[in-house]
């Protein structure tokens, strides 16, 4: 089984790790030309963002061809998760493959310009993320069918976020404080290798908009211009080298 994900603060690797298979970070294949993976079980997990996969899934599952008996996609989300997963079928069946099983899972909505993360933290008991965790790692396991419903009204909605919001725009809203040492971590913990640092942190044009930067640096340096929280998130079962590991696409960087 091929597990592959893209994670920033560590939620859908921490689902990944528990469905398990050999894990595989969208990030360090993303650049492979014409990839493509066969194996009994191939899924992918990934945060919903805006009601939609990061712009580097939606990318991988267009480029990628994914040969298996069968296939699964969950999304991780922390309030609204739309139609992600029913458009990401439709995504899937363009490029001649289908998804056997969608889920979603409800966690810590952790996207700083709208929520403050001392609330999101403890609202966590009640989303029961463990044990949809367990549930969705034991169907997989059973190889079961499902299909994620979305209704017109959210169809409509995902497809409008999905055209306007996240765009690369989102790179300009970063600022650096004097707290920075410049350590390197956020370059480092970006996906889109979008970020240099030398004298200072620099951000380039291509942001995933997925805050990795902001919500793991260690000294707490990197904000957005307009964020509802100080407070900063990382899954406790995934720890920062995990996510260096995952994300760093600088090879000149350790």
């Amino acid at each position: 089984m091929i597990t592959f994900y893209f994670t920033a603060t560590g939620n859908s690797l921490a689902v990944a790790k528990r469905i398990g298979g050999n894990l595989i970070a969208i990030p360090q294949v993303i650049d492979t030309q014409n990839p493509h993976y066969k194996d009994d079980v191939i899924g992918i997990v990934f945060p919903i963002y805006s009601n939609a996969p990061p712009k580097m899934v939606r990318r991988f599952l267009e480029n990628a061809r994914l040969e298996a008996d069968y296939i699964f996609a969950v999304g991780t989300y922390g309030n609204l998760p739309g139609a992600c997963m029913f458009n990401l079928q439709k995504t899937a069946t363009k490029n001649g493959f289908r998804f056997d099983y969608t889920n979603q899972i409800l966690m810590v909505d952790n996207y700083l310009p709208i929520f403050e993360m001392d609330a999101e933290i403890a609202k966590l008991p009640a989303k029961k993320t463990e044990e949809m965790n367990a549930k969705i790692a034991e169907d997989i396991a059973l190889r079961k069918r499902n299909q994620t419903p979305a209704s017109w009204g959210w169809r409509i909605i995902s497809g409008i976020l999905g055209a306007i919001i996240r765009t690369d725009k989102n790179a300009q809203k970063y600022t650096v404080n004097e707290e920075c040492t410049t350590c390197g971590i956020c370059a480092k913990v970006c996906p889109a290798k979008n970020i240099a640092v030398a004298d200072k942190v620099e951000f380039g044009n291509h942001c995933e908009a997925c805050l990795a930067c902001a919500h793991l640096c260690p000294q707490n340096a990197i904000h957005l211009k307009k964020e509802k929280s100080g407070k900063r998130w990382r899954n406790p079962d995934v720890s920062t080298t995990e996510i260096i590991n995952s994300n760093n696409r600088h090879r000149d960087l350790p």
